[in-house]
């Protein structure tokens, strides 16, 4: 198995966090976003990451890839088992992306006040679940998930990314710190994202 991955890509990391969750053997191949190989535009028509390669089955899209690594090595489980429930969780990890992680990225080649607007719908995101914390200590209640794999990542970058969180929202805070703690996360890191923080 070998994961095709950015050194400081939210959505590579997410996928990184999960491989070191279920502590599977797993090559990490990072890649050069300016200039992505040859090998990883053979395997993805859209030549970017992350992409997983598992014998010879191809997969791209961080949720797509997530989900698949829950149901091949099912131990410990980052989904809930019941149908309701993981459709809650599959809509969450869907908002998240779009709500704060795609704008986010987009607007990395937009004009300052394009980026500052989008810093600013994430940072009231963030106060806005914020309460959330106070009452569970992961997105979903009390079992790490498949969720927070997506929300670890843009937590571990608010300082490099210009986002100040007021102390309203130090249950969220206090929720990223919960999760750099963990070993998963902390053998997730790129060097590149060990330098962001």
């Amino acid at each position: 198995m070998a994961l095709y991955s950015g050194t400081n890509c939210m959505f590579s990391h997410g996928c990184r966090i999960v491989l070191f969750e279920k502590e599977v053997e797993c090559q990490i191949v990072y890649v050069d976003e300016d200039r992505p190989s040859e090998e990883l535009a053979e395997l993805n028509p859209y030549n970017e990451t992350p992409t997983l390669l598992d014998r010879d089955l191809v997969l791209y899209g961080a949720q797509i890839i997530n989900e698949y690594l829950d149901e091949r090595l099912p131990h410990p489980p980052l989904m809930p088992v019941d149908p309701v429930n993981r459709g809650r969780a599959r809509l969450m990890m869907t908002r998240v992306q779009r709500d704060w992680l795609l704008p986010l990225v987009q607007s990395a080649q937009a004009d300052p006040d394009e980026q500052q607007q989008v810093r600013s719908a994430v940072r009231d995101g963030l106060i806005a679940i914020s309460p959330l914390f106070r009452e569970q200590n992961f997105m979903l209640g009390e079992e790490f998930s498949l969720v927070d794999c997506f929300v670890a990542p843009l937590l571990w970058r608010l300082r490099s990314l210009d986002i100040d969180l007021p102390r309203q929202a130090k249950p969220v805070m206090e929720y990223g710190e919960r999760m750099f703690k963990k070993s998963s996360f902390n053998a997730s890191l790129s060097e590149v994202e060990r330098e962001l923080r």
